[in-house]
């Protein structure tokens, strides 16, 4: 069993998360006792429990989930471009640009020159450089 640390971002979270998911509950009870006879519209009170926990497990677990995806450490920069695939925009003789998921690259090519429009493979990086090679799909 994963034991939960409390960071400093975890503490307001919770009393946030306590405090809005008693207020939705307090929501329904009123829209249950005062709301739906206003309608004619008269429901059992074990419907309001089932409705009232099935919330409560719901606001729960979204609480657990949005917890563990905060604490998760963003990945950026040119590391994780390393496997990407993209195209040559200016010919790389051995220096030129290419273009990754809608983004220009400066790069430098391994195997020397490579055409526009190739597709090409990331391999490394070099500075702020990437470092890549001709495809071996194409």
């Amino acid at each position: 069993m994963k034991v939960m640390r409390f960071g400093e971002n975890f503490t307001p979270r919770l009393i946030l998360a306590v405090v809005s998911t008693s207020l939705e509950e307090v929501a329904i009870f009123v829209i249950w006792r005062w709301g739906l006879p206003h309608f004619s519209i008269y429901l059992p009170l074990y419907v309001l429990i089932i409705i009232m926990v099935a919330w409560l497990a719901y606001s729960v677990t979204m609480f657990i989930v949005v917890t563990r995806v905060l604490r998760k450490k963003a990945i950026v920069g040119l590391p994780t471009m390393i496997g990407s695939k993209g195209k040559v925009a200016r010919p790389l003789a051995p220096d030129g640009m290419v273009s990754i998921k809608g983004e220009l690259w400066g790069a430098t090519s391994v195997e020397g020159e490579i055409d526009t429009g190739e597709e090409i493979m990331v391999v490394g990086e070099d500075g702020l450089k990437l470092v890549v090679r001709r495809s071996a799909d194409s």
